[in-house]
């Protein structure tokens, strides 16, 4: 009873001496501003962030937090996984990964069954379920389940770009992106199809490239029902539509309505043509004429037609086949009305009209409008007549041909009609 009785006169000494106003201390020191937090007990408040980062500007309180953060700038990996070899340059991510080989998950979703391996992942994740977004964007109203997802975004506002590559120097806003990008150097393919062995740097274009397997097209034009395997190629199909060009040749001011097609257009003015042919060598300026040249060698014919079986090499000689079977001539003269099935020979018929030499022989200066009438006068060049007639001029390709000819001039065998 009696220690009862002295602890508690102690306890209320204690309690008065909380309450009362302490004596003032002369220092030359300037006080330290404090805040009283809920609990009654002084922090620190911001003014005393004396430790900042020259590189990004961030301010901390103690110089071994600082000293942490730097890591982030320098890539230093101080804590390696010694099952996996993975690097971390924190000791608490270091820990939360080596969760992952111990197959510990202390948090799981009650409504989903989902489980987790950190506290702050369970946290974030059960914003899903209650649709809470605790982080806001105030340059553009849009909202966050997690700070790491905030803080990214707010590098599109801010350009900042802190992931940067060691090699070629390129700067990325996000990790993960510097990440990808490092697959560039290292030529590391970490995404294999399984049906025809191809590999890939990215996931996105591995799935895309899936799509090729499946056959699924999951974009589609909503004008003309068109469906496509890539969101570009949508972007570029809706130009057909929008009639939008944004490509524009700087020398003949031509549009285009896809960057490669200016590419390949400007190889009209610079005369290049970086494709060659390896068995003939014929040079080309386009890859896809390559590809379509080429089925001159392999004898490749894979367009076929559905009416009567037969194939072609190219898909434009396919459609004007077609034409055959449908009857279809969509070219028509605006002259005299007479309509073609192919652009080519409406361009033919009209030049009749005109009177216009567009075809020159090389070899006797012969002009002519059409291109399959300068045909058919090449192979009176291109015949052999090497052995002539002393009588009467005529040519012949073999010495037979000219002794069964000089027979009707000696009279030993008589013409025939």
């Amino acid at each position: 009873m009696v220690l009862k009785e002295e602890t508690h006169q102690q306890n209320e000494i204690d309690e008065k001496q909380q309450f009362e106003k302490p004596q003032e201390i002369t220092t030359d020191k300037k006080p330290t501003l404090t805040k009283k937090t809920s609990h009654g007990r002084p922090r620190k408040s911001k003014l005393g962030c004396i430790f900042s980062c020259k590189q990004c500007g961030k301010s901390f309180s103690q110089k071994s937090n600082l000293d942490v953060h730097m890591r982030v700038h320098t890539r230093e990996q101080l804590f390696t996984c010694e099952q996996c070899g993975k690097s971390f340059g924190q000791k608490q991510s270091f820990k939360a990964h080596m969760k992952i080989h111990t197959r510990e998950r202390l948090y799981t979703c009650q409504l989903c069954g989902k489980s987790f391996y950190h506290t702050g992942h369970f946290a974030a994740h059960m914003r899903i379920h209650t649709g809470e977004r605790l982080y806001t964007c105030q340059l553009c109203g849009k909202s966050f389940y997690h700070t790491g997802h905030f803080a990214a975004h707010m590098r599109i506002h801010t350009g900042e770009k802190p992931f940067s590559c060691k090699q070629c120097g390129k700067s990325f806003s996000q990790k993960p992106n510097l990440d990808v990008h490092m697959r560039v150097h290292t030529g590391e393919k970490p995404y294999t199809c399984e049906q025809c062995g191809k590999s890939f740097s990215q996931k996105r274009s591995f799935k895309a490239h899936m799509r090729i397997h499946t056959g699924e097209r999951p974009y589609t034009c909503q004008q003309c029902g068109k469906s496509f395997c890539h969101a570009r190629n949508l972007e570029v199909h809706m130009r057909t539509h929008t009639g939008e060009k944004p490509f524009s040749c700087k020398q003949c001011r031509k549009n285009f309505s896809t960057k490669l097609n200016l590419i390949a257009h400007m190889r009209v003015h610079t005369r290049e043509k970086p494709y060659t042919c390896e068995q003939c060598g014929k040079s080309l300026g386009k890859k896809q004429d390559l590809y379509i040249h080429m089925r001159i060698h392999t004898g490749e014919k894979p367009y076929t037609c559905t009416e009567c079986g037969k194939s072609f090499p190219h898909k434009n000689t396919l459609n004007h086949h077609m034409r055959t079977h449908t009857g279809e001539k969509p070219f028509a003269c605006a002259q005299c009305g007479k309509s073609f099935t192919t652009k080519f020979s409406l361009k033919n018929h009209i030049n009749g009209h005109t009177g216009t030499i567009v075809f020159t022989c090389d070899q006797c200066g012969k002009s002519l409008t059409r291109k399959d009438t300068i045909k058919q006068h090449m192979k009176t060049h291109s015949r052999e007549d090497r052995f002539r007639c002393c009588e009467c001029g005529k040519g012949f390709k073999s010495k037979r041909s000219l002794n069964t000819h000089m027979k009707l001039h000696n009279g030993e065998q008589s013409p025939q009609h």
